[in-house]
């Protein structure tokens, strides 16, 4: 499997986020908590926004996100309100940069933990849903790109929580339909550089971890002497697949199929069930 984190709020550089917390997610690269694997060792991203250009910048690479020295430069120089980044354990498909999260069309990305149960088998029927228009876009092999534009073919950009629930719905009819009996196993983070969503779900109702971050005002009153927490807005959140360190009160579990959105004003957390295409 996989671990990630998607960060939207006050611009910070990425070092601050990737490398800083005592828990890093390079540290999670070679020593996981409650991941399936320990180690994340098949390659990693990140996609970054800047606030002057419409589509996301996404740098991958093959190797371990823990000695990766290019990774090293980019998180001390790139400064982003709204990033995401991902370490990966294949479940099978290849290590090669197509391959590696987040992946990215037009102005959205996406990033996933977890898999489509016997992928193999059913693969043909699931790519074959896909969108004509957009079937060009798709360059690796995994199930979660499969997801993602399953997703967009569903309707992402118009109504992203619903096409989400579509192709969960549809995944795990073509799954059914092949004597597959739990078929998707998934968190998932989509955003548009304007909000972003998480949505934690399995088929048999036993997802892996994820975790938002507490408002900020309610960490600054609980740890008034963390410098960072004075430097950042209340709307600053993080989402992340398991807590970055063990600050009490810092950290709360998703639940059970379920989905959260981070936008401006208000969060939102809601109930996700698969729908029908």
């Amino acid at each position: 499997m996989c671990r990630w984190l998607a960060y939207s709020g006050t611009p910070v550089l990425l070092d601050t986020i990737l490398y800083k917390p005592e828990h890093s997610l390079i540290d999670q690269s070679l020593h996981s908590r409650l991941g399936v694997e320990t180690t994340n060792g098949d390659g990693f991203g990140v996609g970054w926004y800047a606030t002057d250009v419409d589509t996301p910048a996404v740098y991958r690479d093959t190797g371990p996100a823990w000695s990766n020295r290019n990774l090293r430069e980019i998180a001390d120089h790139v400064r982003s309100p709204h990033f995401f980044a991902h370490i990966r354990a294949t479940t099978g498909t290849a290590v090669q940069q197509t391959n590696c999260h987040p992946f990215r069309h037009g102005r959205w990305m996406w990033m996933h933990n977890g898999a489509i149960a016997e992928f193999t088998r059913i693969r043909r029927d699931l790519t074959m849903a896909i969108d004509p228009g957009l079937f060009p876009g798709v360059e690796g092999s995994t199930d979660s790109e499969t997801m993602f534009y399953l997703a967009l073919t569903f309707g992402l950009e118009q109504d992203p929580p619903g096409a989400v629930e579509r192709m969960a719905g549809f995944v795990e009819e073509v799954g059914h339909r092949h004597g597959v009996e739990y078929p998707l196993q998934m968190t998932v983070a989509v955003t548009d550089g304007e909000r972003m969503w998480a949505f934690r779900y399995s088929s048999q109702g036993a997802s892996r971890s994820l975790y938002y971050s507490t408002e900020v005002d309610t960490l600054r009153a609980l740890h008034p002497d963390l410098a960072f927490l004075r430097g950042v807005s209340n709307e600053t959140r993080l989402i992340v697949s398991e807590p970055l360190g063990d600050l009490p009160g810092a950290w709360n579990e998703v639940p059970e199929s379920s989905y959260g959105v981070v936008q401006h004003g208000a969060d939102d957390l809601r109930a996700f069930s698969p729908q029908p295409v």
